[in-house]
């Protein structure tokens, strides 16, 4: 456990609040969900936005040292999350972006969350549909298969693509020099082929009673998840007993966590969290 989740943790359990678990994807690391912690604060919770193994503390420290992030998979990284949240008192809410919403419906399928948000998540195993954007902003990694190994950064142009085609040129620009960091490629590669492997760790358990309530928040603009993603996703979850409920906020991308527009995410995703919590 690194001094950062542990610190957080640790005042999480001392506040006697039921902590709210924030879980980045690639790409980015925990100071993007920054200014959703001290929202949710405010709002009464205890928030905690939890590292990925070996997650460097800086944008700048990540940049310098790319390599840390390369080789890390799915089950690693759901492993660990899982293990952190066993550290809480209470069971939280759970809310993740993009692989971090994958991660936050695995972890639901283990029972570990109370309710959860998974924004513009990435796709598991059952989820068919493969659109031309998403492709076109996996290519990247998928591109090169020596990529599956290795810690691969974007550069501004792919970004822009990816994550920040619904903002300004000026704003895209400044997310990319305060949040992009490179990326582990495996989870890409595991994603890409969920339906080829029936022993991925790109799957999800749907059928878990103990899931409790899921609200998936998909962007209209995103290229990285588009709509069709995230609906199948959703279909899959209807399998589970519990609710599951899909919106779509409109004219957002994948930036939508960290854009001058994640305000409106956080509210949406603040307001399902508490019928729940």
């Amino acid at each position: 456990m690194s001094a950062h989740d542990e610190d957080q943790i640790q005042t999480a359990n001392d506040s006697g609040r039921t902590p709210v678990v924030f879980v980045h994807g690639l790409w980015l690391l925990p100071g993007s969900w920054d200014r959703w912690v001290e929202y949710f604060d405010q709002a009464g919770y205890a928030a905690v936005s939890l590292s990925w193994p070996d997650d460097p503390d800086t944008v700048a420290e990540a940049n310098s040292h790319p390599e840390v992030f390369a080789g890390k998979t799915v089950g690693q990284v759901a492993d660990h999350l899982a293990d952190l949240i066993g550290h809480l008192d209470r069971k939280p809410a759970v809310i993740g972006h993009s692989f971090g919403g994958l991660l936050t419906q695995i972890l639901a399928g283990r029972g570990l969350s109370a309710a959860s948000v998974a924004i513009d998540p990435a796709p598991f195993r059952g989820v068919l549909p493969l659109p031309v954007s998403a492709l076109r902003s996996s290519a990247p990694v998928l591109s090169n298969p020596a990529n599956r190994h290795r810690a691969v950064p974007l550069t501004f142009e792919q970004f822009r693509y990816a994550f920040a085609n619904a903002v300004s040129e000026e704003e895209a620009k400044e997310l990319f020099e305060t949040f992009a960091v490179p990326a582990p490629g495996a989870p890409i590669f595991q994603a890409a082929t969920a339906n080829l492997n029936p022993w991925t760790e790109a799957k999800v358990d749907t059928e878990n009673p103990d899931r409790g309530p899921l609200l998936i928040i998909s962007g209209e603009k995103d290229h990285t998840v588009p709509w069709a993603i995230a609906n199948a996703s959703y279909k899959q979850q209807l399998h589970n007993p519990g609710l599951t409920e899909i919106t779509e906020i409109p004219n957002r991308g994948h930036a939508l966590t960290i854009d001058s527009g994640w305000q409106e995410v956080a509210e949406t995703a603040l307001t399902f969290v508490r019928r729940f919590v």
